[in-house]
């Protein structure tokens, strides 16, 4: 698992300085961009819908072909398999910045990371992706036993390697179609396989990093987490981390009308067609009660 962690950190970064050389010399055109950003904001919607607000927080119910297309579209992002995902995430819900936190930036299994510039630069590291390779997966099988009881779930879980694979095929047969080429098929892969990959990821991260150590604290959460608007744009509405850790079974995380929160107006598209129901939102006096004073 290590090993696979590596490979998903190390290979789509060294995809981007591929890119960027090409890009340098004219291979790169709306082709490529298109293919970008329909697999970045398809699969980023299969974490933040899917994985996240779905199957870890169950926020909201869905039929049971969309449930699979969302964990298909998260599995493609390459951040591990659903029921891996949501394990840590509640783990890290449950002991949100404290030792048993899987990625806090503030605190680790070890202890604190101390004081000063370089604790700040050891914590962020540890939480966008160094806790990946900590290999801390003991007893977190606790933590779904819902979502390996649930058939829909398994069968997601079970299919990651082929979704991770369309996932790279998918963007490589578009281009090749669209430009009718091998070198159009090569720029679709590069650019809405593995760039994308590497997008998705460290957006996604800087959610345990970022909104953990900077942005503001409207809520009482006991914890360091952080409303950020520059990850929140970034993450679909993810960023508003605080937001989510006062309420975290909401499947609304912009709680104010300033705050864009394009998940959440995905689900509320899905429900005014009738593919989504039970969908869990604070009501103002629960949220006017959790307030900072």
């Amino acid at each position: 698992m290590l090993l696979l962690n590596l490979g998903a950190v190390v290979i789509p970064t060294l995809a981007l300085g591929l890119a960027m050389y090409l890009a340098w010399g004219r291979a790169f055109n709306w082709t490529q961009a298109i293919i970008f950003i329909v697999m970045t904001e398809s699969t980023a919607l299969g974490v933040t819908v899917g994985f996240h607000r779905l199957f870890t927080h169950r926020a909201f119910q869905t039929v049971a072909p969309i449930k699979y297309a969302l964990g298909a579209l998260g599995s493609m992002s390459v951040q591990g398999t659903v029921i891996e995902w949501a394990a840590a995430h509640r783990r890290h819900h449950q002991h949100s910045d404290e030792r048993d936190d899987p990625h806090s930036p503030h605190v680790h299994a070890g202890g604190s990371w101390g004081e000063g510039f370089m604790a700040i630069v050891r914590g962020f590291l540890h939480a966008h992706f160094g806790w990946l390779f900590t290999g801390r997966n003991k007893g977190m099988g606790r933590y779904v036993k819902d979502l390996t009881a649930d058939p829909v779930t398994a069968a997601v879980n079970r299919h990651f390697r082929y979704w991770v694979f369309a996932g790279l095929l998918a963007p490589a047969l578009i281009g090749g179609l669209i430009e009718q080429s091998w070198w159009g098929a090569f720029l679709g892969f590069l650019w809405g396989g593995l760039v994308r990959v590497l997008f998705v990821h460290h957006v996604t991260w800087s959610v345990n990093s970022v909104c953990h150590l900077w942005g503001a604290r409207p809520f009482r959460t006991g914890d360091h987490s952080r409303n950020n608007p520059v990850i929140g744009v970034l993450t679909l509405g993810e960023g508003w981390h605080n937001n989510h850790h006062a309420f975290p079974n909401s499947a609304r995380h912009g709680l104010a009308w300033w705050q864009l929160d394009l998940s959440y107006l995905f689900i509320r598209a899905l429900a005014a067609v009738g593919l989504a129901w039970s969908v869990r939102v604070p009501d103002p006096d629960r949220v006017a009660a959790k307030r900072n004073a």
